[in-house]
């Protein structure tokens, strides 16, 4: 009887023994699955770190594209919405300039209606002013117009994919310039040596005929440049929501523009999109009526 007992509490032992190797067994699988986890989530984490610092929108700032002051595919640039037609504007010092100009009064003919006229060398193309809804944007492009910022420079872009623009107001771009699309070449990112914010964005639509502000990325990025849409454009540029502020409308000489867009470009810009037009479009001067 005491051999039994004896072999009943070895087997008993062995037992249990066995049972507390298969716990430890499966608390030490237990144990590696949780540090693999928590390793796995601290490297989903360190990835997504870097992606939003690295990527566009990020921690850091985008580096401008070039041209730099130019419509794209995806708009990104906000404003805050002001009551017009405003009664004050803010206009910034910027640098560099392409030609440096006085800043705009920041007081602005708010009630008065304007129509400019550009004088091009393929003929006039006509603007109807919106004073009324971008106040202080017409307020700079007057101040530009009447200080002959505009004269003897060339719409240095056109863009036939997505959106249907010829870009122009950049006094790098002169008469006697030739044009390239070399990403060193300052053509596309001249400006007046000041900055303001933009403005009408609310619901706004770019269909043909619609004079709109080109910008850099940013709200308050707007200085001389502009594009004249030959090409309704609507669905594209409010793919992410308006960002580039209308200040006019064509109310002649939209040929002209349609025209150059026909005959493309003669290189292309590798990022910004479009190229320098075949046709060239020079600016003799602008000219702007008040009533």
């Amino acid at each position: 009887m005491a051999g039994k007992n004896e072999r009943q509490r070895r087997q008993a032992r062995e037992k249990y023994r066995r049972q507390q190797e298969l716990r430890r067994a499966r608390q030490q699988q237990l144990r590696q699955r949780w540090l693999a986890g928590i390793g796995a989530a601290l490297a989903v984490a360190l990835i997504v770190s870097l992606l939003l610092v690295f990527l566009p929108g990020g921690g850091h700032k985008k580096a401008a594209a070039s041209p730099s002051k130019s419509p794209s595919a995806s708009p990104t640039a906000t404003a805050t919405a002001v009551a017009e037609p405003a009664h004050h504007c803010d206009y910034t010092s910027a640098t560099p300039a392409a030609k440096k100009e006085s800043l705009p009064p920041a007081t602005p003919d708010f009630a008065a209606s304007y129509q400019a006229t550009i004088n091009t060398n393929l003929g006039k193309i006509s603007f109807n002013l919106l004073n009324s809804k971008a106040t202080c944007t017409v307020n700079s492009f007057v101040h530009l117009a009447q200080a002959g910022y505009f004269d003897n420079t060339q719409c240095h872009r056109v863009v036939n994919s997505n959106i249907y623009v010829l870009q122009c107001g950049d006094a790098y771009a002169t008469a006697d310039t030739k044009l390239s699309c070399s990403t060193t070449s300052k053509i596309g990112t001249g400006g007046p040596g000041y900055d303001f914010a933009s403005e009408n964005l609310t619901g706004a639509k770019y269909p043909a005929g619609t004079v709109a502000m080109a910008n850099s990325g940013t709200a308050n990025s707007n200085g001389s440049q502009f594009f004249i849409v030959y090409k309704d454009s609507t669905s594209v540029l409010n793919q992410s929501g308006p960002a580039y502020t209308p200040f006019a409308t064509v109310s002649s000489g939209l040929g002209i523009v349609q025209n150059v867009a026909k005959d493309g470009y003669s290189c292309q810009y590798p990022s910004a999109g479009g190229g320098v037009p075949k046709k060239k479009v020079i600016i003799d001067s602008v000219t702007v009526k008040k009533t």
